[in-house]
């Protein structure tokens, strides 16, 4: 039997989406499998949080649950009558029949006893057994920074060998969760295929950092670039582009090139790339180096104001 999904993830049954997306995010890279090589409760553990976020993060799927139409793994709860005022509680459909009340019946057995009660050709009739959607199925994916930001396709390999393409959303985040539907495991008695759940992992760039739909980079500029200004190619997660550096740019100096960020999708605008400056020396010129030993930082300031 599936957990209780709120249990799973930690939050409370009023919990609001972002609880729990950051729930899920935490848990998830937690016991997330690259993290824990050959740990197979590790890895159950991080099924069961993805199919707990799954049924959480679809707030149809929520109400259902919260309302007992559908169960934690989402498939739907039959109901047999129970004792104690006259209520219903649930029964769970095995191999070998019902299990009712903590006792094991079979579908004969039930139609014996209800029909005693109501008579054969009376009110009581078996559940019918019609189609089921099928289990989903979890899957991680890691993904490269620069398909998270413009999008791109990724292929990941089914139980049996068989594969995947998995397409990318620009804009997707680490922890994300894609949902494709009927990828999962066969229906019941022609009933839909469940779904596949993929949970990805956006692996870091040794050149850009996200923060939100804006991405950031540190690019050295030269001594002369920096103090006279000029043009400077700039790479960015499109492709490279030019732009100017302003004279007497220091390091620590910022240029933003708008719109060259994290693509545009959904109702997200796209986001800025912002380029932090970092001079560099390089290789000493000599005539540099003889023009240092003369000048005094400030002197030429100080000329100018005695000749005024």
């Amino acid at each position: 039997m599936s957990k209780d999904p709120y249990e799973v993830l930690g939050v409370a049954r009023t919990a609001s989406q972002d609880e729990i997306r950051k729930a899920y995010r935490k848990l998830a890279k937690k016991y997330h499998p690259d993290l824990n090589p050959g740990d197979k409760v590790a890895e159950e553990n991080f099924k069961a949080v993805g199919a707990a976020n799954a049924l959480l993060s679809d707030e149809a799927q929520r109400a259902r649950f919260d309302r007992g139409e559908i169960d934690a793994s989402g498939q739907e709860k039959g109901y047999g009558f129970g004792g104690g005022g006259g209520g219903y509680r649930d029964y769970a459909e095995g191999a070998q029949g019902f299990n009712y009340g903590g006792g094991q019946f079979s579908e004969d057995d039930l139609g014996d006893i209800f029909g005693t009660m109501f008579g054969q050709g009376g009110g009581f009739r078996r559940r019918p057994q019609g189609p089921m959607k099928g289990g989903d199925r979890q899957y991680a994916l890691t993904v490269s920074f620069l398909d998270s930001v413009n999008g791109g396709t990724s292929r990941i390999t089914l139980p049996g060998g068989a594969t995947l393409d998995v397409k990318i959303p620009p804009g997707i985040t680490d922890g994300q969760v894609l949902r494709l539907r009927g990828k999962g495991d066969p229906g019941h008695q022609g009933g839909p295929a469940g779904d596949a759940l993929i949970t990805i992992t956006v692996a870091p760039d040794s050149t850009y950092t996200r923060d939100g739909n804006d991405i950031r980079m540190s690019l050295p500029v030269d001594l002369k670039t920096a103090v006279l200004g000029g043009s400077i190619t700039i790479p960015t997660p499109a492709g490279s582009v030019k732009m100017n550096v302003p004279a007497g740019s220091d390091t620590g100096s910022v240029l933003r090139l708008r719109g060259r960020g994290v693509k545009a999708h959904g109702k997200q605008e796209a986001g800025n790339l912002y380029v932090k400056l970092q001079v560099t020396i390089g290789k000493v010129d000599p005539a540099l180096e003889e023009f240092l030993k003369n000048w005094t930082p400030g002197e030429t300031a100080k000329q100018g104001e005695a000749k005024a």
